[in-house]
């Protein structure tokens, strides 16, 4: 591998200065700059970036640690992460851990601070003391997608009004007539769609009505859950008319479940999801959604890492995206009865 001394043999300068011209720092020569990167060119020399995390006690890159890469969402916020962190010089770094809150803690202690200079964290299974403790080594972490507004948690996060999502999505399909409405909450009682589920929640108590439990199912957030949950509910509650799902996978799963029972979403049946992530566009119907501002999200979490690396914001944090939009496509209609 080639060295930067041998560089600066080449080009006949200091390391100093072969470094000064690769970072676009310092006062270096219009003549010089050129020998340089001639020099480098025909040396093929590449920076060595973990040496140089070593030597100046920082790394060049940024971190992102997902829960699944699996879960098509995460790759949409990666990309956008991946674009505005290059706008500003960096590299980005996927970790998926699989869920698993073992991989995340090794993750935390082998990258941040060392092989990244800051991580972004979604929904990671990570407890804020174990995030705070990466702080404390001098590695930033922000939670992303934080889904509580008005409940700021210990730790700098982007933060997205979730419970306004659930609401919209409600009072879409309240508004064309529905009533008899089964749920799916990708998640566990209580768990991260939770705000979700309450705002859709809330928006039937505002029409005058409650939505009975036994139309609720709390699955995974997968297609797969989101079609096996549908089928058991329209078993037990056929005279259902519409769907709400927490998030667009298990929308997906409700379609297919309806369509394989013979129904017809919407005529039969209206499904509506929440997030808008690539595949609600491209399902057949195409599902209706509330769309979240992911990319703007993605771009709001990299700006706030940085001022956190740079030192140029309060440790703590919360800057809140714009309001999720409701997105209606062919998967929502009137309820038949209306």
């Amino acid at each position: 591998m080639t060295t930067l001394s041998e560089v600066a043999r080449l080009a006949g300068v200091t390391s100093a200065t072969v470094s000064n011209v690769l970072r676009q720092r310092g006062k270096v020569g219009e003549q010089t700059r050129l020998r340089v990167l001639a020099a480098v060119e025909e040396l093929g020399y590449r920076p060595h970036l973990t040496a140089r995390a070593l030597a100046e006690g920082r790394a060049p890159t940024l971190a992102l640690m997902v829960s699944s890469i699996a879960n098509p969402f995460y790759p949409e916020f990666a990309l956008a992460a991946e674009r505005a962190a290059r706008a500003h010089g960096r590299f980005l770094i996927v970790c998926n851990t699989n869920d698993d809150p073992e991989t995340g803690r090794a993750y935390l202690e082998q990258i941040a601070g060392t092989l990244s200079d800051g991580v972004l964290i979604m929904n990671a299974n990570l407890s804020i003391d174990e995030l705070r403790k990466a702080q404390q080594r001098g590695a930033p972490v922000v939670l992303c997608m934080w889904e509580k507004p008005d409940a700021p948690p210990e730790l700098p996060c982007i933060a997205v009004n979730f419970h306004e999502a659930g609401a919209i999505a409600g009072r879409h399909l309240i508004g064309l007539g529905h009533r008899r409405i089964g749920a799916l909450v990708g998640s566990k009682k209580g768990g991260i769609h939770a705000e979700r589920y309450q705002g859709y929640l809330d928006a039937c108590a505002d029409a005058g009505f409650r939505h009975p439990q036994n139309r609720t199912r709390f699955i995974a957030d997968t297609v797969e859950a989101g079609y096996q949950a549908t089928m058991s509910m329209l078993a037990s509650s056929p005279q259902l008319t519409a769907i709400f799902a927490s998030n667009d996978l298990p929308a997906l799963g409700a379609m297919n479940a309806i369509a394989d029972m013979g129904l017809n979403v919407p005529r039969d049946i209206s499904v509506i999801g929440i997030t808008d992530i690539q595949w609600a566009r491209v399902s057949r119907p195409a599902l209706t959604t509330v769309a979240v501002p992911t990319a703007s999200a993605a771009e709001m979490a990299i700006d706030l890492l940085l001022a956190l690396i740079n030192r140029s914001s309060a440790s703590s944090p919360m800057r809140v995206t714009a309001t999720p939009q409701l997105v209606e496509r062919a998967s929502t209609a009137i309820a038949r009865e209306a």
